[in-house]
């Protein structure tokens, strides 16, 4: 069979809003997908759900749409996207009225059985990750736009090829091999140089979106459209193969993908060929995202500047003790920001930031009574006082946590353009999911002069959330430079270098034929990014203040 282009429009609610239109006439493509969904997004999405019954889906995608439904019409690609959030129904509804009033025929089909939510009291947002055969199911039935909830990112990807080369649910191999590029696909230009750690090697100011050429054995190139910005190396495509993952078994609803067994090889400029993918059966259940809300967060931030920063933070928080004590806040932090420079040349280099974040599930007790307590003291705390915010009443804030269900339990159903309503299958079989055996460590590398240099000379890294825990994918980009990265970069010595990791639970999974170690940090972030436990509540650049660490680095390797 043909090979398969399929495209990336969209890495999340918010991306380039012109990227629809400039897949579409940058080359060729048969499939154009477009990620829209989060942890964070499904929140957001929640609450225009209970502002409007009718609301729940990503409307920058029908703005999108309603420019480049012609093109992708003319062209014959097919669009696939979970765009759909909370109500792909009333999307899909909304996608051919569209279509109706531009007068473009087209058969738009929808995914839907996500919905848990009655299921859940409590959430805001209950919602299982279905896997890809539902969108295959309406892309058999010559659908022209599938629209879909809650499906796995990959699933955009996995779907269309399933449905283009007639692969079966037990064709593991295949699958994963899917899978593996549906996972590069999912976050746009992050494949293609976008948030890269050696982005100073290609121009990466407006990078181009990835597309994937997929084969009937499951293998596929990753690349760009001619002319557009960024660049694909096996570097770019290994930093987003590590993002937001875990150990060697990369589990999905349709089939759990070997990370230990991809290999990557350069196929030209711009090129990358991904194959040797090996495919396991999925898990017995299907993860389910619950959001909720979680309560009420305030913050005040003091700016100190100059001299005694230790001193002036400690007057504040001495002056800050009675309006606490009174509203009582369930959850209090103080943090001080060591942002200034001695004899800074600017007055902000002169500054540091001292910051109050309380937590509760009462308004009133993070409201205005603590914020307007930090006010008075303008004239009557340390010298040089102002805040960067004008005070304000607390904002509700999400909490998101994970649960399993069996396959069984989701009502994974595909609705046709002509209303028909297909139910899709779960799994055939399931396997319970284990760690994969450590593999051998490769041989050190001999003794030599050593050099203290912050890691990132020799290392690339990128970090990402999954509910309240991290993943730090690190890599080397030699083979030498992995014998010395896996022995060096051990469990301790992570720690050691992100001491904000040092009393949580970190696990280190090797992936060899990727040179690299990813690292996963439980609850670092809290109650997840949308309760903003921490100063980078989505952990994006955990991974860069590692590679900024210093350590004592083989000479040879500089």
């Amino acid at each position: 069979m043909s090979t398969l282009r399929i495209g990336n429009a969209s890495g999340f609610y918010g991306d380039r809003f012109d990227a629809l239109r400039e897949m579409l006439t940058g080359g060729e493509l048969d499939v154009l997908t477009g990620d829209y969904l989060a942890e964070l997004t499904m929140l957001i999405l929640g609450r225009d759900r209970l502002k409007d019954p009718s609301a729940g889906y990503a409307r920058t995608f029908l703005r999108q749409l309603e420019e480049c439904l012609g093109l992708a019409h003319e062209r014959g690609v097919r669009i696939v996207t979970n765009a759909g959030g909370l109500n792909p129904a009333g999307l899909a509804d909304r996608v051919r009225e569209l279509a109706d009033r531009l007068g473009i025929p087209v058969r738009v089909a929808h995914v839907e059985g996500d919905d848990l939510t009655a299921q859940h009291p409590g959430s805001l947002a209950a919602h299982a990750y279905l896997g890809g055969f539902g969108i295959a199911a309406c892309l058999r039935e010559d659908a022209d736009i599938v629209v879909t909830g809650r499906v796995t990112d990959a699933a955009l990807v996995m779907g269309p090829a399933a449905a283009h080369f007639g692969w079966g649910p037990r064709e593991y191999d295949r699958l994963a091999g899917a899978v593996v590029a549906g996972h590069v696909l999912e976050c746009g230009t992050q494949a293609t140089g976008g948030n890269y750690s050696f982005f100073q090697e290609g121009d990466v100011r407006r990078p181009g979106f990835p597309l994937a050429e997929l084969h009937e054995d499951g293998t596929a190139v990753i690349t760009k459209h001619p002319g557009t910005g960024g660049f694909v190396d096996v570097g770019t495509v290994t930093a987003q193969l590590l993002y937001e993952t875990g150990g060697a078994r990369y589990a999905g609803p349709d089939v759990t993908a070997r990370l230990d067994t991809v290999r990557l090889t350069q196929d030209g400029p711009d090129r990358v060929r991904i194959d040797g993918v090996r495919g396991e059966a999925p898990p017995s259940t299907l993860k389910v995202g619950l959001n909720r809300l979680g309560g009420f967060r305030n913050e005040v931030a003091f700016v100190l500047t100059g001299l005694d920063i230790e001193a002036k933070a400690d007057l504040v928080r001495e002056q800050m003790t009675d309006a606490l004590a009174k509203s009582r806040p369930a959850d209090v932090r103080w943090d001080l920001v060591r942002t200034d420079h001695p004899d800074a040349d600017t007055e902000e280099t002169a500054s540091a930031l001292l910051r109050l974040v309380v937590r509760d599930p009462d308004q009133e007790a993070v409201g205005r009574v603590l914020s307007g307590a930090a006010i008075e003291l303008a004239l009557a705390s340390y010298p040089g006082f102002h805040v960067l915010a004008p005070p304000g009443k607390g904002a509700p804030y999400g909490v998101f946590e994970d649960v399993y269900v069996p396959h069984g339990a989701v009502p994974h159903v595909a609705v046709l353009h002509d209303g028909r309503r297909v139910p899709v299958a779960p799994a055939q079989d399931t396997v319970v999911l284990e760690e994969v055996p450590e593999p051998p460590p490769p041989e050190p590398l001999p003794p030599g002069p050593m050099r203290r240099a912050p890691l990132g000379l020799v290392a690339g890294a990128r970090s990402g959330d999954k509910g309240g825990n991290a993943n730090v994918g690190v890599w080397a980009r030699t083979d030498e430079a992995w014998r010395w990265l896996a022995h060096t970069l051990t469990v301790d010595r992570f720690r050691e270098l992100l001491p904000e990791t040092a009393d949580l639970p970190v696990s280190r999974h090797p992936l060899p034929n990727l040179r690299a170690l990813n690292f996963v940090v439980e609850g670092i972030l809290g109650e997840g990014v949308a309760a903003q436990h921490r100063f980078d509540p989505q952990a994006k650049a955990l991974g860069e203040w590692l590679r900024s660490r210093h350590l004592d680095i083989p000479e040879a390797l500089l």
